[in-house]
Order: structure tokens, then C-alpha cells, then sequence
């Protein structure tokens, strides 16, 4: 999700330099709303990795890899770019007749994308995921990258209000993660709730999976300014987000709405970088673990070695302590 949100900045930046640009996007139908947030953005075209990985022989039945083959090259484009330079998204630059732009081979996120790709970039990698797409498609679409900062360049009526009683003033919290070492203890989550509460504010824990539903139903449990939300659609948590007092995060995809709608927000930031993949935006702030304690971060990985105390769970997330993430989320939010 995070992935689809770096690249709407330079669907801005190309919609400035060539007025009137239209794109279709391909995107995995799990995260197809984030397309039709931006302005410029005509066709969404669906596919469903995880979807026809665990049921094969059903979407062959259906024809659904055939119904997606034909849809992706129905149209003919002035230039077709590979934004997320990763294997999953070059097995689509594969299935596209033409010749497309990704990164070279010294700078896809994952080898061997850049295999997939007629025309290889060099985009250097020791920058922000935003500024990377930026480059790529000022070179793909042959301008120069704008200097200005990044504009996330939304309609306006991108988010909706779900039809949900939500007790305000309200802090959102992000508590999941796609990595086990992405994640804040959950007594950690207990004591912050505890500290929010005294300042007179609720706050609302999203789902998501089944995993992360039930762990925002046991935390929110425990407190009477804590409530779970149920299943949301991404723009009905835009539209939460949007209203929210600010917001609490782990490294995850909703962090990253955060940035998108300019809500206060502090996100953490353990085994991950904030220098390439932080949120990005207005009232945006960061708990890294990039110090001398913590050498070993950002390491990437979703098993912690940092001692034989911690296999799951990260050492360095542990560090941030709910007192620390208060103090400087209640900081920013009163200013």
C-alpha cells in the first residue's frame, strides 16, 4: 500500500508538466482505491497475486488470467512505466506487449526486475521512495524532476465518512504491521491508551486481517475511550484519519495515509529507514532506532538477532516507549 502511495507525487509532477495526461494503473485489487484518489488516474485495471496463487486451478476456470492478459493490452500508450520495480510488478511488465520503463539493475527495489524492463533507468537508491518514482517518470516522460516538494495532488472528494458512532475528540492508531518486527508491544498500546485518556481523548484502532481485527478488539477491550473499527474500506479511513486529532503508527500503509491527509502523526521506525521510506508530508514525525545502541538498524528483517531475548518482536521497538510517543505526538498535536 505504502508502494502505491510514493508513486502518486509523480502522477502530479507529470500532470503539471503535461496538462491533460491520463494513466491506467494496474494494482492489486486489495489496494485499488489508492488509484482513484488522483485526479489523473482514468482506468484501474485489477489483478490478485495472493487471490490466484491460493485458488489456481478456480481463477483458470474462471478466465480470469486471460480476461486480465487481454485487458492489460487492450490500449496502446505514448509510455508504460513499472513503478514499483519489484518481482511481482515485472511479472506484469512481462505480460504487457510494448516497451516498458523501470529501473536498471542497480536500482530495483527487488533482482531480477530489471529484466522485465526495454528501458532501464538509473535511479540512485540512497534517496526517499518518493523522490525515486518522481525521477523515474520524469525520465520515462522525458522532463526534469521538479524541484518543489512532493504533492500528493488528491481530488478532493477522495475520502469518505464512514456512517460509524465514533466518540471525539479521537487519536487513530495504527497498531499493525505487515512484519512481526514492525510492531509495538501491545502492553505498550495498553499504557499509551492510559495516557491519552488523561488528556480526555478516545481512540480508534482499525482491522484489517483477521489477526489484526482481533488484536485491535483485545486491546480496545481493556478501555472505555478505546474502540475497534470494523471492516473499512480504504477511503473510509482516509475520511477517519482526515477528522482525527492525530495519529499513532507503526511502519505500516495507513502511516502513510497519515502523510497523505496532513493529520499529526508520529510513526516508529525500527527495523525500516526513515530516510527512504518514512512517511512523507505535512505533520509528519519519526521514532527511529538509528543510534548508537541500535546499530544493527535499519536492519530489514523480520526476525530480530539483536540479542537471545528477542526472536519475533524488535529490540529497537521495544525502545520507544509509550511516555516517549506521547510526549511528542501531544507536543505536535497542541501545536
Amino acid at each position: 500500500m505504502g508502494d502505491l502511495m510514493h508513486a502518486l507525487p509523480a502522477l502530479t509532477d507529470a500532470s503539471v508538466m503535461y496538462p491533460g495526461i491520463e494513466f491506467d494503473w494496474v494494482v492489486d485489487e486489495s489496494f485499488a482505491e489508492v488509484p482513484s484518489w488522483h485526479p489523473a488516474v482514468k482506468n484501474i485495471y485489477k489483478s490478485a497475486h495472493r487471490r490466484w496463487r491460493n485458488n489456481f486451478r478456480e481463477s483458470l476456470g474462471k478466465k480470469e488470467f486471460s480476461s486480465f492478459y487481454h485487458a492489460l493490452n487492450a490500449n496502446k500508450y505514448d509510455a508504460i512505466i513499472d513503478a514499483q520495480n519489484n518481482v511481482k510488478s515485472s511479472i506484469i511488465s512481462l505480460l504487457r506487449k510494448g516497451h516498458v520503463d523501470g529501473m536498471d539493475r542497480n536500482s530495483v527495489a527487488e533482482q531480477p526486475a530489471f529484466i522485465a524492463y526495454k528501458n532501464r533507468h538509473f535511479i540512485d537508491k540512497n534517496q526517499h521512495a518518493i523522490e525515486r518514482q518522481r525521477q523515474l517518470f520524469a525520465n520515462a516522460l522525458h522532463y526534469e524532476k521538479p524541484d518543489s516538494l512532493a504533492n500528493y495532488g488528491l481530488k478532493q472528494n477522495a475520502f469518505i465518512k464512514p456512517d460509524i458512532a465514533i466518540q471525539k475528540p479521537y487519536l487513530f492508531l495504527a497498531h499493525n504491521a505487515s512484519w512481526t518486527t514492525k510492531l509495538w508491544p501491545e502492553n505498550y498500546w495498553h499504557d499509551f491508551i492510559s495516557l491519552v485518556k488523561k488528556d480526555g481523548l478516545s481512540v480508534l484502532l482499525p482491522g484489517g486481517n483477521q489477526e489484526e481485527l482481533e488484536r485491535a478488539q483485545r486491546i480496545a477491550s481493556k478501555h472505555s475511550n478505546a474502540q475497534a473499527l470494523p471492516k473499512l474500506s480504504l477511503s473510509e479511513l482516509g475520511g477517519i484519519i482526515q477528522n482525527a486529532e492525530g495519529a499513532m503508527c507503526c511502519d505500516t500503509g495507513l502511516a502513510h495515509l497519515t502523510a497523505i491527509v496532513g493529520t499529526p502523526s508520529v510513526t516508529l521506525y525500527g527495523p525500516t529507514s526513515v530516510g527512504l521510506i518514512g512517511t512523507s508530508g505535512n505533520n509528519q514525525f519519526h521514532l527511529d532506532a538509528e543510534n548508537p545502541e541500535f546499530k544493527c538498524s535499519p536492519c530489514y528483517k523480520r526476525v530480530c538477532n539483536f540479542s537471545s531475548d528477542y526472536n519475533a518482536m524488535s529490540a529497537c521497538m521495544n525502545s520507544f516507549t509509550p511516555d516517549m510517543a506521547w510526549n511528542l505526538l501531544r507536543e505536535k498535536i497542541k501545536n
